[in-house]
């Protein structure tokens, strides 16, 4: 089977082919193209719905080209292909969803409407060949979430953010100290010179019955003590040590939420192996040592996709797309974009960050 994914949910514009071996099913990626739309929104301070989807609009149809040039397959080669059908921002949504019916419509070949999230919770099969059921962390922008991947389009969601993503906060923190867009590897960057002892912030959630996450009162936090700096232009090392200071917090705070998730996981699912971690915020360094450390205590395996791969691609896509193929499960041309699709519609709704049903 060979599928064409594309990705059009957010800020990138992303084509790719992908195929499996048909005797081991491990996956093989053929060809890719991502076009980042950073400088465009860079002015902003954070993406623009309408500057997004008029970028995709304007490049998917070159990616998609190149992607199949470097796969070095035609149309007529294609078993099937898939496009994010949701959640993210309704215009690209559209955008890709449109692209992929008209390509199966033309070419009589399949058409797969892929969940963003499961394109992210699937990638560790396609490099690690990660066995069902493993513990999901899915931390990016727009999504904080713990689950269980039972299997593919089979989720049970354990916890989520009551208010702000991870992502988000590291983005509105790194605007707040002038460091940019994205906010995540400017954080990231700016941590690595600052002391992350001199904020005493708290650690949100941290102890507390469940799986769930906040950022919104540790963002406040780091607002309110900057606030308090000596007036005039921030100095380089506050900066610094408030990066650090707020990284710090929130990845301690993410890894005792992720802790009692696994130590439930490995009752609940005593076949289970692997913690997954993916999304944007997973290429944080610091997060996954942490992560790599929980696991050690705990006997888990710790399985992150190279760096490429937890940010958002086409590649994730196709994959999942080429997965749910193998099930069976195909969407008709009657298939509406989803500004909001929960991986697990059986979970409480709540109205923290890419939750709402």
């Amino acid at each position: 089977m060979i599928v064409l994914g594309l990705e059009t949910s957010c800020d990138e514009t992303a084509a790719a082919v992908v195929t499996c071996d048909a005797e081991t099913g491990a996956g093989l990626i053929l060809g890719e193209a991502v076009l980042s739309q950073v400088a465009e929104h860079k002015p902003f301070g954070g993406i623009v719905p309408e500057v997004a989807a008029r970028a995709h609009l304007t490049h998917l149809d070159a990616l998609i080209h190149k992607a199949m040039s470097d796969a070095q397959v035609g149309f007529g080669d294609l078993t099937a292909v898939a496009a994010t059908g949701g959640p993210g921002l309704i215009g690209g949504v559209m955008v890709g969803v449109m692209t992929a019916k008209a390509i199966a419509s033309v070419h009589q070949i399949p058409f797969l409407a892929v969940n963003h999230l499961e394109g992210h919770a699937l990638t560790a099969r396609l490099t690690n060949q990660v066995e069902f059921p493993f513990l999901l962390l899915l931390v990016s922008g727009g999504h904080c979430q713990l689950l269980v991947a039972e299997g593919v389009n089979q989720y049970r969601r354990w916890g989520t953010t009551v208010d702000d993503a991870a992502g988000e906060a590291f983005d509105k923190v790194a605007k707040m100290l002038g460091l940019g867009y994205p906010g995540g590897p400017a954080i990231e960057a700016a941590a690595k010179t600052g002391n992350a002892k001199r904020f005493a912030f708290a650690r949100p959630m941290k102890g507390k019955p469940g799986c769930d996450f906040s950022f919104s009162g540790l963002k406040t936090a780091v607002r309110q003590t900057a606030e308090q700096l000596p007036p005039g232009p921030f100095q380089p090392q506050d900066v610094a040590d408030l990066a650090a200071s707020f990284q710090a917090a929130a990845v301690e705070s993410v890894a005792d939420r992720v802790k009692r998730a696994a130590q439930r996981f490995k009752d609940e699912y005593p076949d289970g192996k692997a913690l997954v971690v993916s999304g944007g915020v997973a290429a944080n360094t610091a997060l996954r040592a942490m992560l790599q450390n929980t696991c050690d205590k705990l006997g888990l395996d710790f399985v992150a996709p190279p760096l490429k791969l937890c940010t958002d691609n086409a590649v994730m896509i196709a994959w999942a797309g080429l997965e749910r193929l193998r099930k069976g499960l195909t969407d008709t041309m009657d298939f509406k974009p989803r500004p909001r699709w929960p991986l697990d519609p059986t979970a409480a709704p709540k109205h923290g960050a890419g939750v709402k049903a």
